[in-house]
């Protein structure tokens, strides 16, 4: 039985409304200030449809998640991306990848992996007695 590893896309956004997480799975997040974005931000300095999140496959049967600024037709955001300090229209999330959509607004990528354990249920004779006696300070 092959173990397959497991992963967590975890995305934390940092805005004017404070700290929230989000897990991802979905195929496809649009992330902005407008209320219909599945990733909203709260900030003035940001666009409507900032960027978009899109999962890709890896050739192990994982997937990862791309980042592109603007919408899915090609409209840019207004200020664009900055990603490890970097300016860039489009980016490959890693690990602790740190995007800045403006100022005070911002997010960081994990990616968290493990092995997914092939777990064999409990013995149920497999039972530990305490009696009362065995409880307690040992000096007693």
């Amino acid at each position: 039985m092959a173990s397959e590893p497991h992963q967590n896309h975890l995305l934390i956004i940092e805005d004017n409304k404070g700290r929230r997480e989000f897990t991802l799975d979905s195929p496809v997040y649009s992330i902005g200030r407008d209320a219909k974005c599945d990733i909203r931000l709260v900030s003035q300095f940001v666009s409507r449809r900032h960027a978009t999140l899109v999962q890709l496959p890896n050739e192990d049967g994982s997937y990862y998640y791309r980042i592109v600024d603007g919408n899915l037709k090609g409209k840019p955001s207004a200020n664009g991306l900055l990603i490890n300090g970097r300016k860039l229209q489009a980016h490959n999330l890693q690990d602790e990848d740190k995007i800045v959509f403006g100022p005070q607004v911002h997010a960081i990528y994990y990616l968290l992996k493990r092995d997914a354990v092939a777990t064999v249920p409990p013995d149920e004779f497999d039972i530990t007695l305490i009696s009362p006696g065995m409880v307690g300070d040992p000096e007693e």
